[in-house]
């Protein structure tokens, strides 16, 4: 004989169904990206994406029967699929509730407020992610290129405060050189006016966030490798699709609450919900400064 599974289910909800094993979010804060706008226009694999949106932090207005931990009224964040570039989800985070699986959350860093905490789970994720699996650890040295970004600002602070690194190089414009060097950058590289390959020194890991990841690994120690996320990739170089989870989330939150990992939002933002458009046309000059954070609806 064999137990019958619960088939219990939340009904519907603002057009939503939430499922057992899912949380019913009321969307305080939402991230933009580059992503989301592509796929508002096309199908991925077969998935149609009518509502962008990956990030997001809410509070949790109800629960499935078989979610374990979060309860009604909880605050939490998280990134709302597992397999964002696999498999993303039909309806976004880009509006005014959303149904995650509980175990894509986590509880919200009591220090950050919605804003900040939205800025987060897919950028942390990738980034602790990548130098988990470039096995980076304590006493190695790395090289960050786009260390302004959201992603990359990310990997100094990790890799500096939760990995033990030896030392931290990244690469900026200019005006923001100040800023990735604040995040623990041991050595900046204006890229603008200098070459990161005339560099003398070569490094364990380079974490090539912005595509140049050809030249990236010319900048690698010998038995060095290379974390690149977007373009082409040269060996020893290697690509991923960040999985996303809770678990790393809850990992990571007392760095983020002892202000060990701070959050980098582009000044420009929140963009209020009806500029949408004009968030990711502004994420298109590839100009913006750690995330851009879209508020809910009013």
């Amino acid at each position: 004989m064999f137990a019958r599974k619960p088939t219990c289910q939340l009904g519907s909800y603002s057009g939503l169904r939430t499922h057992q094993f899912y949380v019913l979010l009321f969307i305080a804060e939402e991230v933009g990206k580059k992503m989301g706008l592509k796929f508002q226009t096309r199908e991925i694999q077969g998935h149609r994406f009518t509502t962008p949106g990956y990030d997001v932090a809410g509070v949790v207005v109800k629960v499935g029967c078989q979610v374990k931990e979060l309860r009604e009224g909880d605050e939490v964040y998280g990134n709302i699929s597992k397999k964002a570039l696999e498999g993303p989800k039909q309806f976004g985070s880009l509006a005014e509730y959303t149904a995650i699986e509980e175990k894509l959350l986590a509880l919200k860093p009591k220090n950050l407020d919605f804003a900040q905490a939205a800025s987060l789970p897919l950028a942390i994720e990738t980034a602790y992610e990548g130098l988990d699996r470039a096995s980076f650890s304590q006493g190695k040295s790395i090289f960050v290129l786009g260390g302004a970004g959201g992603v990359g600002s990310l990997v100094i602070q990790l890799a500096k405060q939760v990995f033990g690194a030896s030392k931290v190089a990244a690469t900026s414009s200019t005006g923001k050189l100040d800023l990735i060097k604040s995040l623990g950058a041991d050595l900046t590289i204006d890229y603008t006016k200098e070459n990161f390959l005339d560099l003398p020194e070569k490094f364990d890991v380079v974490y090539d966030t912005v595509g140049q990841g050809e030249l990236a690994v010319k900048a690698l120690k010998e038995g060095g490798t290379a974390v690149v996320l977007t373009g082409a990739v040269a060996p020893p170089g290697f690509r991923f699709v960040v999985t996303s989870t809770g678990e790393t989330l809850k990992k990571l939150n007392p760095y983020l609450e002892s202000d060990k990992i701070k959050t980098v939002i582009d000044p420009k933002g929140p963009f209020p919900f009806d500029k949408v458009n004009e968030a990711f046309s502004y994420l298109e000059t590839n100009r913006a400064t750690g995330k851009v954070v879209v508020s809910p609806i009013p």
